[in-house]
């Protein structure tokens, strides 16, 4: 690489928002430069091997919210990526004898939830329709750009134009919405259920990368954000990509050299290069510099505004607002290489069953998730972790030498930091432990049937993939921290403080999660301007 090289784009952070970001600007003529400090794009959404055989998705590991439209334009069938329906939702074990499973059936999760109670079995279809009424009104405001506080009259028609969204769902979802957006969870389930253990199985979605007590105010929304999207056309489905996560972002890398968009990897960059308020190009980690009228940061806001560009540039409010970016996700992951399919003792078995392609919850009631909350905030992590456990290689055969799995533990709760100046490299491996010998109470085969594990804690996140504080949202899902305020207000339009400068990454609505539509919001800014 060579100094002064010029670019109409240069995009830092390679993960599928910045690559969707670039595919639509190279796709409009654009000479664009994607730069990754990795050595492999795709950010939080990559497959490795993590032991010899075993590839598994590394952080992020399963697929419904990416965008129907940003699949299509990216034409990412084409380019190789497969997707497939989780076939059953969820299973959560209880005890030795009792179980819970959540089927795409209704007559199924019927006669399952009746166990537990009869009431919540006829309430839990009404509860998912106006869920999903409220999912539809989410889902008309996700590829809009948010108003801007304080801007032209193009933010004052964006924002009629979100009044008046709201004002056609009808009266029942506009109340839905309030209460969605403004109570905790568990007050909110509280409110619709009576059975502990259908509250827990929902109110699993609500601490899902949210360091927080279901009993939050504002927590209902994270349950929300986490069942808008779709897989192959079935709202609200989840699913895995054959290959892994991984299988996405390289599927987004062909469809961008296919529009010319240069991609580097193994290119940090060290500090955005700011002239008269104006940013125009980035010095790298190894002096090259590299120089365009668009900057475009796929970065938490974070890790932008205190690293990469000095404070002097910036407005001392809007470094207070920067300083005080939220990022706690609470979540340690791991991914496990297994001999053998675990075998629960509430639903004895080896042989892949119905349960074994589900979403596997660890997480008995609402109690169970206020306690590891609690734990984490006093201790640095919970003593009995909220588990949820997908084991994609009965789906995907790929993934595992042949009669053996590969499985990913998404858990929760477990402080950014942990108090008394103790390191998460102290004791990650303590709290890997814990988290498998919590399998186990439930599935007595897993621990043996271990070959062989990655344990990433909040601070291996930050270091691996650039999730501050272990963030999987880039900036925690607070309502504080959404829509025209995300990142802040005045800045919510995907531009940044600094004439030139933009941001594409999940620090912009609608927030995290494998979407692609902050790369593609942020796009049509640029394209616009």
């Amino acid at each position: 690489m060579s100094n002064n090289q010029n670019y109409d784009a240069i995009i830092f952070g390679g993960g599928h928002n910045g690559l969707t970001c670039g595919y639509y600007l190279g796709k409009a003529g654009l000479k664009v430069k994607i730069l990754e400090r990795r050595g492999i794009v795709g950010g939080a959404a990559i497959t490795e091997e993590f032991h010899p055989g075993y590839r598994n998705s590394v952080a992020s590991y399963s697929v419904s919210l990416l965008n129907p439209k940003v699949i299509e334009d990216m034409s990412l069938a084409r380019h190789g990526m497969v997707l497939k329906i989780r076939p059953t939702p969820y299973f959560q074990p209880h005890s030795d004898t009792s179980y819970l499973i959540i089927d795409r059936d209704p007559e199924i999760t019927a006669e399952q939830i009746g166990k537990f109670s009869q009431k919540d079995a006829k309430a839990y279809p009404v509860f998912h329709e106006r869920l999903e009424k409220v999912c539809e009104f989410l889902r008309g405001m996700l590829l809009k750009t948010p108003p801007n506080h304080g801007g032209g009259w193009r933010d004052l028609l964006a924002a009629a134009g979100a009044a008046n969204h709201v004002r056609k769902t009808g009266n029942q979802t506009q109340k839905d919405i309030y209460d969605l957006f403004t109570m905790s969870a568990g007050d909110l389930l509280d409110q619709w259920f009576e059975s502990n253990e259908l509250k827990g199985i929902l109110g699993f979605d609500a601490v899902i990368g949210n360091y927080a007590s279901p009993y939050t105010p504002g927590s209902a929304y994270v349950l929300l954000h986490h069942v808008f999207g779709e897989v192959n056309g079935v709202k609200g489905a989840w699913g895995y990509a054959m290959g892994g996560m991984g299988a996405i972002t390289q599927a987004m890398a062909k469809a961008c050299e296919e529009v010319n968009v240069d991609i580097e990897v193994d290119a940090a960059v060290k500090e955005v290069i700011v002239n008269n308020g104006a940013t125009v190009g980035v010095e790298m980690e190894d002096g090259t510099e590299l120089y365009a009228p668009k900057i475009i940061s796929n970065l938490n806001p974070k890790l932008l505004y205190t690293k990469l560009i000095a404070s002097e540039h910036l407005s001392e409010d809007f470094n207070r607002r920067i300083s005080g970016w939220v990022c706690a996700s609470g979540t340690f992951r791991m991914n496990v290489a297994l001999t053998e399919l675990p075998d629960f003792t509430c639903l004895p078995g080896k042989e892949v069953s119905k349960h074994h392609s589900s979403s596997i919850i660890i997480c008995p009631t609402m109690k169970y998730l206020d306690d590891a909350y609690l734990d984490a905030r006093c201790d640095g992590w919970a003593k009995k972790p909220a588990i949820e456990m997908h084991i994609p290689s009965v789906v995907d055969d790929s993934l595992a030498p042949p009669g053996h799995h590969v499985a990913s533990l998404f858990c929760q709760q477990f402080a950014p930091e942990i108090p008394d100046g103790r390191s998460w490299d102290d004791c990650k491996e303590e709290v890997a432990d814990l988290i498998i010998d919590t399998i186990n109470n439930y599935a007595p085969n897993f621990k043996q049937s271990i070959a062989g594990r990655m344990s990433l804690s909040p601070l291996d996140l930050e270091r691996k993939i650039g999730l501050i504080g272990g963030d999987i949202f880039h900036g925690s899902l607070n309502l504080n921290q959404m829509y025209s305020a995300r990142p802040a207000l005045g800045y919510g339009d995907y531009r940044g403080p600094l004439k030139g400068l933009y941001m594409c990454g999940s620090g912009t609505h609608p927030g995290g999660g494998v979407t692609g539509i902050p790369g593609h919001n942020a796009a049509r800014e640029i394209l616009r301007d």
